[in-house]
């Protein structure tokens, strides 16, 4: 596997490239501080410049981390008010939380809005009435009249309530049983947040936030289940963070959450044999295609590969070139080499199971 330069490090954070945290520290000379690669101070001359692989390392070289990209704390956290009213909301969907809600609980509404807007990509008030639309949507699937889950929902006009629900999910409510939720959650891990998404089978998306792709597989999921995808309760999906948890802190190198993977026969194929390497080691394309029985497959096996949804669990970052390159992976190159390095340092902890 190849490292990067220090010229290549040295670009990143020019370009305060998100994509490069957790695989590197920047540290500066002049100043005794460090940096995540995407921090926003000014570019320090090169030769000021020592790149270390962890915080723990630039620690024990005597720097101290920066104030203005918090290199200690976990990139783009959760902040603990969005974090409480997020509870709150899912305990009770039906509360309706409005800016002067907020103030009295010294939160400024435009900064909740704007955190919604960054991580969510909608606002706090959109978030709400998902919430409450998807519990509708629930009770109308267990038999409750829509009438009855309009105004428990809190809508104070059936066709206030038509309107909402149809542009969520494309069809009026009384098609309720056509349709399926998938419930989304935003998690950070050491080397980027990610999204995971959940029907009641199990978890059917796990990617990371920025990657290029995820609207993409957003719409190829919601077309092959008939289903919307709305914030919501989920127990798949408390199981998917607690197991996710773990791996990363080195404790775990199975998973037992429940998937649910559509896709095609092949694809599927693809993504059973992806689950047989082992924790630690990597196969290449040619080794999965002939495991297969199809040799000639490379190509499609890579394809495959490229279509998986469900990042770490279904490890397709432990396929390799045949000379060892590091090839094809969505979540981007840098980020498979960290996790590759994570499991090979750590396969042998009898701690991790």
């Amino acid at each position: 596997m190849r490292n990067l330069t220090f010229l290549e490090k040295y670009n990143a954070i020019g370009q305060k490239d998100f994509s490069y945290e957790g695989i590197f520290i920047t540290a500066v000379k002049t100043t005794g501080i460090f940096c995540r690669p995407s921090c926003r101070a000014r570019k320090p001359r090169h030769e000021n410049v020592v790149f270390y692989d962890t915080v723990q390392e630039a620690l024990q070289n005597g720097y101290r981390p920066c104030k203005i990209c918090n290199p200690m704390e976990k990139l783009n956290e959760t902040p603990d008010y969005v974090i409480n009213i997020i509870k709150e909301l899912q305990q009770n969907p039906y509360l309706r939380i409005k800016d002067e809600d907020l103030r009295k609980r010294d939160i400024e509404p435009s900064q909740i809005r704007r955190w919604f807007k960054k991580h969510h990509n909608m606002t706090f008030h959109t978030y709400q009435r998902m919430l409450r639309l998807n519990t509708a949507f629930n009770s109308i699937q267990q038999g409750e009249t829509v009438t009855n889950s309009a105004f428990d929902s809190g809508y104070e006009s059936l066709s206030g309530f038509n309107e909402s629900y149809r542009s969520i999910f494309g069809e009026p409510p009384t098609h309720a049983n056509e349709k399926s939720v998938l419930n989304i959650v935003r998690f950070t891990t050491p080397i980027s947040p990610m999204f995971a998404c959940a029907s009641d089978q199990g978890i059917c998306l796990l990617d990371f936030t920025d990657r290029k792709m995820l609207e993409m597989e957003f719409k190829d999921l919601c077309k092959r289940l008939n289903a919307v995808i709305l914030p919501g309760e989920n127990p798949h999906l408390h199981h998917v963070q607690s197991e996710i948890q773990e791996y990363f802190a080195g404790k775990r190198q199975k998973f037992t959450v429940p998937l649910h993977a559509p896709g095609t026969e092949f694809q599927k194929s693809v993504w059973s044999l992806l689950q047989e390497i082992p924790y630690g080691e990597t196969r290449s394309y040619k080794q999965q295609a002939h495991a297969l029985g199809n040799p000639k497959a490379i190509r499609a096996v890579a394809s495959a590969n490229g279509h998986n949804r469900i990042s770490i669990i279904i490890p397709c970052h432990r396929v390799i070139g045949s000379d060892g390159s590091l090839t094809g992976y969505g979540g981007g190159l840098h980020r498979k080499k960290w996790l590759l390095d994570f499991e090979k340092a750590n396969a042998d902890d009898p701690a991790c199971n």
